[in-house]
């Protein structure tokens, strides 16, 4: 098991992905071909998985599926690559899911929004102290939607919960995100969490931000890896090139529908032959022609 700040330190370099959640045609949890994807996924280098993450349909299972999902993936990554398990929902439901995640072997969680209702920010920093002081492992709070912390109250949550140990955003706001970490330095690890988040890469590693995760990783694989390499080395001829060549053009396809940043990944996913079963709802599936757009702008990736 890994501390909060051996986590910390596995999260503050390399690429992070978030692996989809198979389900066959009547919207079951498939376990063999979940399996099947960590194996293949694992040995590209992603320094850390997010199992029942967003790109994982947290928000659609139930705690007994949630726990068959974190078992799996835990299992099956042992000694691979370390296991970061979703959770969120409302105080009390989020700390089942943690303890759950802390019980069977996830090396973290990633706490998503309480969901649907406003909140101040005491009000939120008291959700997440209760969450941390739930668990002893590592906690990274994922800023989006109605859980969007500002500097002052991460201040205070860091002094109060040692456990904290990461701050992912998927806000994109570039003048709050420069005074947290201005004003919370080393104290977190820093995640680039938006939708595609490539093509926000560069931008984020500017602001102190180097690391994101990658959905795309789950059926490019060699190319998310190349991509943030390329990052990495400040090589904009590649940045550029797969921005133009192939982000771009995702990204036509995937606002066309809300929900569909989900919805893409496993079009992709079924393109490349790790196909991981349809969207549950309320997400609704790409259509046959979008897949045959989807395919054609793969197929010029490459073999991955």
């Amino acid at each position: 098991m890994y501390t909060p700040q051996d986590l910390k330190h596995i999260l503050s370099s390399g690429l992070l992905s978030f692996p989809l959640t198979d389900f066959d045609e009547q919207g079951e949890f498939r376990p063999k071909t979940y399996i099947e994807r960590l194996e293949w996924l694992a040995p590209y280098g992603a320094s850390a998985l997010f199992a029942a993450g967003g790109t994982g349909e947290f928000f659609s299972l139930v705690p007994g599926e949630y726990s068959d999902v974190i078992r799996t993936a835990v299992e099956t990554c042992r000694g691979k690559v370390p296991i970061i398990a979703g959770a969120g929902g409302p105080t009390r439901t989020a700390i089942a899911y943690a303890q759950e995640a802390e019980r069977l072997g996830a090396h973290g969680i990633l706490l998503m929004p309480h969901y649907l209702t406003e909140a101040s920010q005491d009000g939120i920093a008291a959700h997440v102290e209760a969450v941390c002081k739930s668990v002893k492992f590592g906690v990274i709070i994922y800023n989006r939607a109605v859980c969007k912390l500002d500097a002052d109250t991460l201040l205070k949550l860091a002094d109060r919960c040692p456990n904290l140990i990461g701050f992912k955003d998927g806000v994109g706001e570039i003048e709050p995100m420069v005074k947290i970490r201005r004003r919370l330095g080393d104290r977190f690890t820093y995640l680039g969490g938006l939708p595609t988040a490539e093509v926000y890469a560069a931008a984020y590693k500017a602001l102190g931000v180097p690391v994101y995760s990658s959905a795309v990783f789950n059926f490019i694989p060699k190319t998310a890896m190349d991509f943030y390499h390329a990052i990495a080395k400040d090589d904009h001829e590649t940045v550029g090139r797969l921005i133009d060549d192939f982000f771009l053009p995702y990204l036509e396809i995937r606002n066309r529908k809300a929900g569909y940043a989900v919805s893409i990944v496993k079009a992709g996913a079924r393109v490349v032959g790790h196909d991981a079963g349809p969207v549950r709802t309320p997400l609704t599936n790409c259509t046959e022609a979008e897949h045959e757009e989807l395919a054609a702008l793969i197929k010029k990736l490459g073999p991955q």
